[in-house]
C-alpha cells in the first residue's frame, strides 16, 4: 500500500467513524467543490467540465469551481486528484488515457488502479481516420489493400508517439497484417496543416468543428471512425468495428474521477447528478455541437471499461515495443 493510499484510507476510516453512511450523504456538501480539469482552459474538455460544474452547483446547492492543471498528457491533473483529500470536495475531469495508457509507457506519480476511482463516464470523442489529397483511396478497405500491396508506402500521421491514434494504428496493422509508416506529430495543429497540403496519406484525429469543415470542403475524406456507433454527422462512414477491427475501434473517453477513499454515498450522489445533467437537452446540444457524444452510466460499468482498455493497451504496447523517447 502506497503512502498516499494509506493516508486516504485512514482519513476515510476516521470520517466513517465520525459519521454513519447516511449522515455523510446528508451533510455533504458543506463547502465548495473543486473540479480539476487535466487540460488547458478553452478546450472542449474545459467547456464541458464547466457546464457540468454549473449543473452540479444548481443541484447540490454549493459553488463548484473549475481549476485547470494541464500537462504530461493529463498526468499532472490526475496526480492532483490522486493526492487530494478523499472527502468529495475534489473531483477530476479527464480522458481515461492517464489511467489506461500512461501507466504502460512510464511510471506516473500515482497508482492508476488504487489512487483514483471513476465517478461517471461523461462523453466520448470519436476518432476520425481521414484520407488526404495524397491518398487515391476513398474507403478504408481500399486503403488496406494498397498498404498490403505496397508495404510501408502508406504514411499515417498521429498526434504523437504512443498517442491514442498510434495505438489504433498498431491494432490495425496487427489485425490486418499490413505495414504502414507511422508519422508522429507533437500535437494536432501542425498535423492538420500538413494533412491539407498532402504531406502524408492518412491522419487520425478527434472529430471537431475545424476538421468537419475541411471534410465538407472536400479537402479531407473520411475513411472510418473509431466510435461505438456511426456518427450522425457522417452516417455513411463505418466504424472500425464494422470493418472487422474491433480492437482498433477506440475513441477518447472522458469522465469524472475522485480520489480513492471518498465515501460511497457521496460517489453515488455524484454519479446520479452527473447522469441527470447529461440527460439535459442543453448539455447534450453542447456536446453534440463539437461532435462529442454523451455517455453516462454507472461507476462500476465505467470502471470495467477502463480496466478492459488498460489491459488491451498493455498488450499492444508490449507487442509493438512502443517506447517514449
Amino acid at each position: 500500500m502506497t503512502d498516499s493510499v494509506r493516508r486516504r484510507v485512514l482519513a476515510s476510516l476516521a470520517l466513517a467513524a465520525a459519521l454513519p453512511l447516511g449522515a455523510q450523504a446528508q451533510t455533504w456538501p458543506a463547502k465548495p467543490i473543486r473540479i480539476i480539469v487535466a487540460y488547458p482552459a478553452g478546450g472542449v474538455s474545459d467547456v464541458v467540465a464547466r457546464a457540468l460544474g454549473d449543473k452540479l452547483s444548481e443541484r447540490l446547492g454549493t459553488p463548484v469551481v473549475v481549476e485547470n492543471k494541464a500537462g504530461a498528457g493529463g498526468t499532472i491533473g490526475m496526480d492532483a486528484v490522486a493526492k487530494a483529500a478523499p472527502d468529495g470536495y475534489t473531483l477530476g475531469f479527464s480522458a481515461i488515457s492517464p489511467l489506461v495508457l500512461n501507466p504502460h509507457l512510464g511510471t506516473p506519480p500515482y497508482d492508476a488502479t488504487r489512487d483514483i476511482v471513476p465517478v461517471a463516464s461523461v462523453m466520448y470523442s470519436p476518432v476520425l481516420l481521414l484520407g488526404t489529397q495524397a491518398a487515391k483511396e476513398r474507403d478504408f478497405r481500399s486503403l488496406l489493400a494498397t498498404a498490403k500491396a505496397q508495404p510501408g508506402q502508406v504514411r499515417w500521421a498521429t498526434s504523437g508517439l504512443a498517442s491514442l491514434g498510434h495505438i489504433m494504428l498498431e491494432h490495425i496493422m496487427q489485425g490486418s497484417g499490413v505495414q504502414i509508416t507511422h508519422v508522429p506529430y507533437k500535437g494536432g495543429g501542425q498535423q492538420l496543416n500538413d494533412a491539407l497540403s498532402g504531406q502524408f496519406e492518412v491522419l487520425s484525429t478527434n472529430a471537431g468543428p475545424a476538421v468537419m469543415q475541411q471534410i465538407k470542403a472536400g479537402k479531407l475524406h473520411p475513411l472510418a471512425v473509431g466510435a461505438p456507433a456511426r456518427l450522425n454527422t457522417l452516417p455513411n462512414v463505418p466504424t472500425l468495428g464494422e470493418l472487422g477491427l474491433p480492437a482498433a475501434n477506440l475513441n477518447s473517453v472522458f469522465g469524472m474521477f475522485a480520489p480513492a477513499g471518498v465515501p460511497a454515498a457521496v460517489l453515488e450522489r455524484l454519479n446520479a447528478e452527473i447522469n441527470r445533467a447529461l440527460a439535459l437537452p442543453d448539455i447534450q446540444a453542447r456536446l453534440e455541437a463539437s461532435d462529442n457524444v454523451p455517455t453516462g452510466g454507472s461507476a462500476e460499468a465505467f470502471r470495467r471499461q477502463i480496466a478492459a482498455e488498460s489491459q488491451s493497451n498493455a498488450r499492444i504496447i508490449r507487442a509493438a515495443n512502443i517506447r517514449l523517447n
